[in-house]
């Protein structure tokens, strides 16, 4: 998401749904269509940042590239201003990606059907193996961006090709909207509007036959280390201990234990907050991990 639409809240993310959907009749629902942003500019422009530089080569410290998944509205750049170099000036080849685009819907990604989403994902992880020439890579999601890689792991071979998959804020078993999905079936027409035009955030709603079929069978798949990071103040992906994984080589962390005084919501989490930013950092490198305190905003 990008850092304006804070102001917003999660029903304004519905309202904004609709109004895509309701403006954009001729809109078709595959997200295979030409990207708004061309990958070349977006490459030029991150690489320059030092993130998406092809030529990067994975250190022996940090052995893998890392995949950044942007989340629901979000794009490959405006998610990543504050994560992405982060990583870099620690050492990281970084990578990031755009998914789910609807033709005619500029800027606003992630909103076609996760399942496909998870396609683009997968063709972009071979593609940043094939440059970097590792076998594996770790990803870094934010909120969609920490569960559609799930869908990856499980169904499309990805944990043959992931080290770690660490979500920030990520929608493991959908969200509520602080309850606010629960009004769709009293709105003739709204549920089927968001699946028709916006099927990317019609899988995200607690219950959906995308997240049952997810989530059956287990959370995880073996291989691959889990590490989800959530704020008890998250007004999107609610209740916040939904965002938690069950199963072996799972690590749940809530900002607030590790930083009391921590008042990050659902973008900021992603976005700025550097106390989620080095909990990521100990999530890629656990092998030289140090503790995560309310310190670490200036680390």
């Amino acid at each position: 998401m990008l850092p304006w639409k804070r102001a917003f809240g999660p029903l304004a993310a519905l309202l904004l749904a609709v109004s895509v959907a309701t403006t954009a009749p001729a809109v078709a629902t595959t997200p295979t269509a030409t990207p708004t942003v061309s990958p070349t500019a977006v490459t030029a422009a991150t690489a320059s940042s030092g993130w998406n530089n092809y030529s990067c080569k994975p250190s022996t410290a940090h052995p893998r590239p890392v995949v950044l998944v942007h989340g629901t509205f979000g794009n490959s750049v405006d998610n990543w201003l504050g994560l992405a170099p982060y990583l870099v000036n620690r050492g990281y080849c970084v990578f990031s990606l755009d998914y789910g685009q609807l033709p005619g819907v500029p800027f606003f990604n992630g909103l076609g059907p996760i399942d496909k989403s998870a396609e683009q994902l997968s063709a972009y992880v071979d593609r940043v193996l094939a440059a970097t020439g590792t076998s594996k890579v770790d990803i870094v999601g934010h909120s969609q961006g920490g569960m559609m890689p799930r869908h990856y792991l499980k169904f499309l071979g990805g944990a043959a090709k992931v080290n770690a998959l660490v979500g920030l804020a990520p929608d493991n078993h959908g969200t509520t909207l602080l309850g606010l999905t629960t009004l769709l079936p009293h709105f003739p027409g709204a549920e089927d509007l968001l699946t028709e035009k916006t099927p990317g955030l019609a899988d995200q709603i607690a219950g959906s036959a995308f997240l049952t079929k997810l989530n059956a069978g287990g959370d995880t798949v073996p291989g691959v280390k889990y590490t989800v990071i959530a704020t008890r103040y998250d007004q999107v992906v609610t209740p916040y201990r939904s965002q938690f994984l069950s199963g072996p080589d799972v690590r749940n962390v809530t900002l607030q234990d590790l930083c009391a005084v921590n008042i990050s919501e659902h973008l900021a989490i992603g976005l700025i907050d550097r106390i989620a930013f080095h909990e990521v950092a100990n999530a890629l490198d656990p092998g030289r991990a140090t503790p995560t305190t309310c310190a670490s905003v200036i680390g």
